[in-house]
């Protein structure tokens, strides 16, 4: 596919609030649930050292933020956001003109690898090559000739990078180890992580498919796409019943099924376009929910 370089000029100049829009804060669950849960399950066997923790959100925090600006760029040089039902785009709606897109995705990626930096030297120095993995895996998300996002591997590197890597990094770098309590978090965040961005390319199957951007959910096709969000969404209160072998307070951890219930209806009762927008907000606060109850349940225990 050629990239489509110059988006069509907007009619009015970009504002602070596109630029958040273009950040995407429904999104930044991923990024503090997986450290938030990291710092909890390092608790359950350490102590908690505060200024790694914050290093660590600060290094998730930039990351997300940095993948949805180079997601908006790539997608919107190539064309994929011409017909789009989901939130505004900075480069593909020609707010803002696709350098500046992509000087703010790298920017964020240049906060991500100072504050990551520091963390490996209060760490482990091999660290440093994790994290230069996480912003490989961002830009090349939908970035570079071969995307690995437009071949169906999106959510793969959700689970792996904003769960394992997120919530195991930051129980390592709290305590210097990792636990069977952490592995176990870790792939609850990973799996309810993948079901937003699950949920992202089920509402955008239809144009997707036009732009030739094959995603998971076009491989899996509708009605196989809303059976894997709801198996992904549910995983973490799976996850709560087998972290109370640890503690019985981790169970408080289901608390967060009825947001995760009003989260699938859209999934489950068939709704498409817009009206699936919902459905990432409310699973990335029953995310941020269940990472909450959970790591103050393993601080407990």
């Amino acid at each position: 596919m050629t990239d489509r370089t110059t988006p069509r000029p907007a009619n009015r100049p970009a504002t602070f609030a596109d630029w958040m829009e273009g950040a995407r804060p429904h999104t930044w669950a991923n990024a503090f649930a997986p450290v938030v849960a990291g710092v909890g399950a390092a608790a359950h066997h350490s102590d908690v050292a505060c200024g790694r923790a914050a290093l660590a959100l600060l290094v998730a925090w930039a990351l997300i933020v940095g993948v949805n600006f180079a997601n908006d760029y790539s997608d919107g040089v190539r064309g994929t956001d011409d017909d789009r039902s989901g939130p505004l785009r900075l480069t593909g709606s020609g707010l803002v003109p696709p350098k500046r897109v992509k000087a703010a995705a790298f920017a964020c990626f240049g906060v991500a690898a100072v504050a990551g930096l520091a963390l490996a030297l209060l760490s482990a120095w091999w660290l440093v090559l994790v994290g230069a993995a996480c912003i490989a895996g961002a830009w090349f998300y939908t970035g570079g000739k071969n995307p690995y996002g437009y071949r169906g591997l999106g959510e793969v590197a959700v689970f792996v990078f904003f769960g394992l890597v997120a919530v195991l990094g930051t129980e390592f770098t709290q305590s210097g180890r990792i636990s069977w309590p952490g592995v176990v978090a870790a792939v609850a965040i990973g799996a309810i992580s993948a079901s937003v961005n699950l949920a992202n390319n089920l509402r955008d199957i239809p144009s997707d498919t036009e732009a030739g951007k094959v995603t998971l959910a076009v491989r899996l096709g509708d009605a196989g796409t809303r059976k894997a969000w709801v198996a992904l969404a549910c995983t973490p209160l799976v996850a709560s019943v087998a972290l109370a072998f640890a503690t019985p307070w981790a169970l408080a951890g289901l608390v967060a099924a009825p947001l995760i219930f009003v989260a699938s209806r859209p999934v489950t009762g068939n709704a498409k376009g817009p009206a699936l927008i919902p459905v990432l907000g409310m699973a990335g606060r029953a995310m941020l929910l269940w990472a909450v109850v959970t790591a103050l349940a393993l601080a407990l225990g």
